[in-house]
């Protein structure tokens, strides 16, 4: 039985499973279903109560919510690659609650700028927080890059690079004005070699 996967276009946090599930091999198990999570879609309400992106309906029609815990399960369904290696684990957690952390502020910023608008939302004491949050996020991921290694294109990558390279691009994708790449040279350098891998072109925003 195939695995189904509830996403949309633009959502970082579906993007980040898919680029999992393409570094897993799993992309020929995987059904993706398109919805719009802000349109009561009543499929996706039906697997996700919460009518979030993403969701997985597994083989028996468990349904598993959240990014995080769609990423344990994917990741437990081969042994190799590993997205979690135990020999590196803290160090790879690290990253993926800083890649995490930079996705819910920069996607919370951009919902909220649509429907409050950009200035009055960024002047709110949250705005102020989240785009605080943001530049902390950077600066310490800049710093982090230096014991960091490149990869190739057949290298493996684990859940802390993907994680990361989601929030990267989606800040290009969303929230260009910021113009992190200039500003943050080494992981500008760092990121080029997350997209032009294949699991990052194929999943790239658009919308």
């Amino acid at each position: 039985m195939p695995l189904e996967l509830f996403l949309n276009a633009t959502s970082p946090y579906a993007r980040i499973v898919r680029v999992c599930a393409l570094e897993k091999g799993l992309e020929d198990r995987l059904i993706l279903n398109w919805v719009d999570p802000w349109a009561d879609d009543a499929e996706l309400i039906e697997v996700n109560p919460n009518a979030k992106v993403p969701a997985l309906c597994c083989e028996d029609r468990t349904s598993i919510t959240e990014t995080l815990p769609i990423l344990y399960y994917l990741d437990s369904l081969t042994e190799r690659p590993t997205l979690l290696p135990r020999e590196s684990l803290a160090s790879v957690l690290h990253g993926v609650g800083l890649g995490m952390g930079l996705v819910d502020a920069s996607f919370q910023t951009v919902i909220a700028r649509k429907y409050t608008g950009a200035a009055d939302a960024d002047r709110s004491h949250l705005g102020k927080r989240r785009l605080a949050a943001i530049e902390r996020i950077l600066s310490r991921l800049e710093a982090d890059t230096v014991p960091r290694h490149m990869y190739t294109e057949d290298a493996q990558l684990t859940l802390d690079d993907i994680v990361i390279g989601v929030a990267l691009d989606y800040l290009r994708f969303r929230m260009p004005v910021i113009e992190w790449p200039l500003r943050f040279p080494a992981l500008a350098a760092w990121e080029d070699t997350r997209l032009s891998r294949r699991s990052f072109y194929d999943t790239r925003f658009t919308g």
